[in-house]
């Protein structure tokens, strides 16, 4: 079956979308928790609850979901298992923030839709390596 012509388009997006996680990823891990905690104190309270696994899994969630779009631009069916652990490690992620920590409390039911957006993003992902998978795009 031929690549469809939006293939291009949607592979990039998807390569935008994981290098705008990964500088998230970068610019949230080396915060200045002192400079935080003086313009949002309970959100340095938060992050101070994070024990260290969770930095590796956001890490793996976003440079698993990079990889899965560098895989798909390049046809390979190996983007398919690398965008289903970057959605597993989203949903950890996300399970261990909003049900080991008070982020709700601090932040509201706001604190939800980023998370939301990223895990719609994960699953959209996913599902379209699995169709070009399915179609022969990937190999």
């Amino acid at each position: 079956m031929p690549t469809p012509r939006s293939f291009l388009a949607v592979g990039l997006a998807a390569l935008a979308w994981n290098l705008l996680g990964d500088m998230s990823f970068a610019a949230q891990y080396a915060m200045d928790m002192d400079e935080l905690a003086r313009t949002a104190p309970d959100m340095a309270r938060v992050y101070g609850q994070m024990p260290g696994w969770v930095w590796a899994v956001f890490a793996v969630a976003v440079g698993a979901g990079t990889l899965g779009a560098i895989l798909l631009l390049t046809k390979k069916a190996l983007a398919v298992p690398v965008y289903a652990l970057s959605l597993a490690a989203i949903i950890l992620l996300f399970a261990q923030n909003f049900l080991a920590t008070d982020m709700l409390a601090v932040e509201g039911w706001d604190a939800v839709l980023v998370p939301a957006l990223i895990f719609v993003a994960g699953v959209a992902q996913f599902i379209y390596a699995r169709a070009m998978k399915a179609r022969g795009v990937l190999s």
